[in-house]
Formats: C-alpha cells, structure tokens, sequence
C-alpha cells in the first residue's frame, strides 16, 4: 500500500468516525433538549389544572355539593332535615314529607334510591327559588317528579307537588341477618 492509499483510508476512517459522532451527537442533543423542555412544559399543564384560590372558590360555587351516602335511617333524617330548612328558607308552607319506600334493587352496587315527596302551596316565585337552590342539599340525587298546578283566581299562587331522591347504603347480607 502506498502512502497516498494510507492517507485515503485513515480520511476515510476519520470521516466514519465524525459521521458517527455527529449522528449520536445530534440524537443526543434533541433527547437532551427534551429533558430540559419536559418538566416546564409539565409545569405549565400543572399550572392550567391547577387555578388559583379565586378560581377554585368560583367553581366550587356554581358546583353542587354532594355527600356520600351512609346508612338508611341516618340518611333518610339528614335528608328529610336539609329539605325542610330549604322548604323554609323558600318560604314554602309545606305538607308532611312522607318518604316513598326504597326500592329493592340497588342503583349501584351497595346503593338504593330513596324518594322523599313533598308539596304546598307557594307563590310561583317561591316554588323558583327552592329549585334554584335545591343544588345546594348535600343529599340530594335527583329531583323525580314535579308538579306545579296554578290556582284559576290567583295566578301567583301555585300547589307544588315535589319528589326528590337521595342514595342510601344498600344493607348487606350480615345487615339482614342480625
């Protein structure tokens, strides 16, 4: 071999070898980039998730509350007892609350629906706010039935028939048996 073909080969070789370094390198770079850029970009997710106090204290605001459901008896009376304070806040006279019996099938497991029906007679507007503000019962699941019926000689004056439903803890087997 000549030295004209040594030098050739050892170009070649160095060539290789810079191609190589500059095909890693560069792949190297680009993951590197990313590790720098991956825990800010997290950050700023974060940030959009997570609003400030004032944020959160106008979401919780416009959210309903809800509590979760614990035995039969206790949740029958915490609900019978926030309808009522509602009822009255709205400044609805209202009948008796008479509960609608728990069906036997669970709505979710472990969970049944209890109904509690109510009515009076109110002003419209009344019978709006306790909608209104029903959102703001920590029991309540669903509002079932509703009837407004508007008095022929007062207008304003209606009789509002009102069924609304809470969860309850379905009982157990060893419930049952004791």
């Amino acid at each position: 071999m000549s030295q004209r073909d040594q030098r050739a080969i050892k170009l070649g070789l160095i060539a290789v070898g810079a191609i190589i370094v500059i095909f890693f390198g560069l792949q190297w770079l680009r993951h590197w980039k990313l590790v720098r850029t991956g825990p800010e970009a997290r950050r700023q997710d974060l940030a959009m998730i997570n609003p400030d106090p004032a944020q959160k204290e106008g979401l919780l605001k416009i959210l309903p509350v809800f509590e979760m459901p614990i035995d039969e008896e206790d949740q029958k009376i915490l609900f019978r007892n926030k309808l009522n304070e509602q009822l009255k806040k709205a400044g609805i006279n209202s009948k008796p609350l008479e509960f609608v019996p728990a069906s036997k099938k669970p709505v979710a497991p472990g969970y049944r629906l209890i109904g509690l029906k109510c009515g009076g007679k109110c002003q419209f507007n009344q019978a709006l706010d306790l909608l209104s503000n029903l959102k703001a019962n920590p029991y309540l699941v669903a509002i079932e039935e509703m009837s407004l019926k508007c008095d022929e000689n007062k207008r304003q004056e209606v009789e509002l028939e009102l069924t609304v439903s809470t969860l309850t803890k379905a009982p157990t087997r060893g419930d049952r048996e004791s």
